[in-house]
């Protein structure tokens, strides 16, 4: 039987952020093809994460999810027999990024069942719009609470099993951290700290730890709502279209694999919009 691709990262563990939908979903499916482990959180978004654990299961030959339970942080598994194999099943944890108590349990969760962790994908973040002028102290301190607190959190809490294994951080940086964007000030500004948290961390860190950022640009998710604005971006794009989630798991996925010598790199994911 003709067998199919290496898998790049069989025996590794990956945990990402904010995964039950999204970017953060298909930077987990795309990591589990590549046979990483994967560790997903989410906040909010229950139903997305189980159907997302869902997929992860499918993926790896495992069952589907069973009911979530209301504790916190929120740890659900997905195990199997198949085929006479133990598959490595997803695990599925709520997690606040901004609460240091919620990112230590969910650290914790995920060591005991997969014993290490190898990768860290930072993806859990919010986006916001806002007129400089009316834009509230609240809405500036609740952005940079998730987009840049909250990663800091996690890669602390997962800092010590990230060093036994020589792992990588990845981070979920932006266009908008490059450029000014008027009605984004909150939100560019967080993207930016971010990217430079990922330079200080990757100096920090360094030799155990390697540490980088996507930035993605325009991103097509299909939304109907951004169906106009979508094509005006692509016509300014050079390569003539916007990016899609795949555009951003592959990268993700590039970091997990690359050299471990690459190292405090900030990859833009906007076909030339940003030149």
């Amino acid at each position: 039987m003709r067998e199919g691709p290496p898998k790049r990262l069989a025996g590794k563990v990956a945990l990402i952020t904010g995964a039950a939908k999204r970017l953060g979903r298909a930077s987990a499916l795309a990591l589990a093809e590549a046979g990483a482990s994967i560790a997903i959180t989410f906040l909010h978004s229950e139903a997305e994460a189980q159907g997302t654990a869902k997929e992860l299961g499918s993926a790896l030959h495992t069952s589907v999810p069973s009911a979530v339970n209301s504790r916190k942080p929120l740890a659900t598994e997905y195990t199997q027999v198949h085929g006479g194999e133990h598959s490595v099943a997803p695990l599925v944890l709520r997690c606040d990024v901004t609460d240091p108590e919620s990112v230590r349990a969910a650290i914790n969760a995920v060591v005991q069942k997969f014993g290490a962790i190898d990768i860290l994908v930072n993806n859990a973040g919010t986006y916001a719009t806002a007129e400089f002028e009316k834009l509230t102290l609240q809405q500036w301190d609740a952005i940079y609470a998730t987009n840049v607190r909250g990663p800091f959190l996690v890669s602390k809490e997962a800092l010590p099993h990230l060093r036994k294994r020589n792992g990588r951080i990845i981070n979920l940086g932006s266009l908008g951290g490059l450029r000014p964007w008027p009605k984004n000030a909150h939100y560019c500004s967080s993207k930016a700290a971010l990217h430079m948290l990922t330079k200080v961390m990757a100096k920090a860190l360094a030799p155990e730890v390697a540490v980088n950022c996507v930035a993605p640009g325009m991103i097509d998710l299909g939304e109907k709502s951004a169906s106009e604005f979508m094509k005006r971006l692509a016509k300014q794009t050079p390569m003539q279209r916007n990016g899609t989630d795949d555009d951003v798991a592959q990268a993700v996925t590039f970091f997990a694999t690359a050299p471990h010598f690459i190292t405090g790199q900030i990859l833009v994911i906007d076909g030339g919009l940003g030149l």
